[in-house]
């Protein structure tokens, strides 16, 4: 009589894998590191080809939670209820935290909470969240230092522009922000001219 030994069987693992959030910063930048040329400056400073349009459609596409501040919260909300964009139907869909103390109850854009405990302590509960979808900074410079200040930030990215604005530059985005080291993760080029650059944030230098 003959026997057989049967390998032992794998055993498949069903627990459910929780990932938790990250926080990404997102930054518009001229080649010498300012966010604007002052209030002539052309939108995207004249550069708005049909590649930025795709690449911002396709993050706008994504999931993900839009954070902000009060005065960006109000600039955006006013011109979403003026225009007729195609991507505002999005952007209202998708969830958006506004860290202010100022802002109250009703609010004209929709799934918007605000948030007005100390960003130390109400972020780190937000990135504990294990859904995994990302939170995302739009605008919001004041809002950003403090994330950067209190070591918040796990990735940033960075669209640099090719324009130098020198002494007439204005709203330099990484002013007042502590040293970081940086590991560049991604580049992508952009309608011939455009740069992203991709970093995972570490440690304060």
């Amino acid at each position: 009589m003959s026997s057989r030994c049967l390998g032992r069987q794998p055993v498949q693992d069903t627990r459910r894998r929780f990932v938790v959030r990250e926080l990404q910063v997102d930054m518009f930048s001229t080649v010498d590191g300012f966010g604007s040329g002052g209030p002539r400056s052309a939108p995207y400073w004249g550069y708005d080809g049909p590649g930025l349009y795709e690449w911002m459609h396709a993050q706008l596409a994504e999931d993900h939670v839009m954070v902000m501040g009060a005065t960006s919260y109000r600039l955006m909300a006013d011109i979403v209820a003026a225009g007729d964009d195609p991507t505002f139907p999005r952007m209202a869909e998708l969830p958006k935290i506004v860290f202010s103390k100022t802002l109250t109850p009703p609010l004209t854009w929709a799934n918007t909470t605000i948030i007005d405990t100390p960003i130390e302590t109400a972020v780190p509960a937000l990135k504990a969240e294990t859904d995994g979808i990302p939170m995302r900074t739009i605008g919001s410079p004041s809002l950003v230092r403090s994330l950067f200040q209190q070591h918040l930030v796990d990735r940033l990215r960075v669209m640099v522009f090719p324009m130098v604005h020198g002494v007439k530059g204005e709203g330099p985005p990484f002013s007042e922000l502590p040293a970081v080291e940086l590991t560049l993760i991604g580049t992508t080029v952009i309608d011939e001219n455009l740069v992203l650059l991709d970093y995972r944030v570490g440690d304060r230098l």
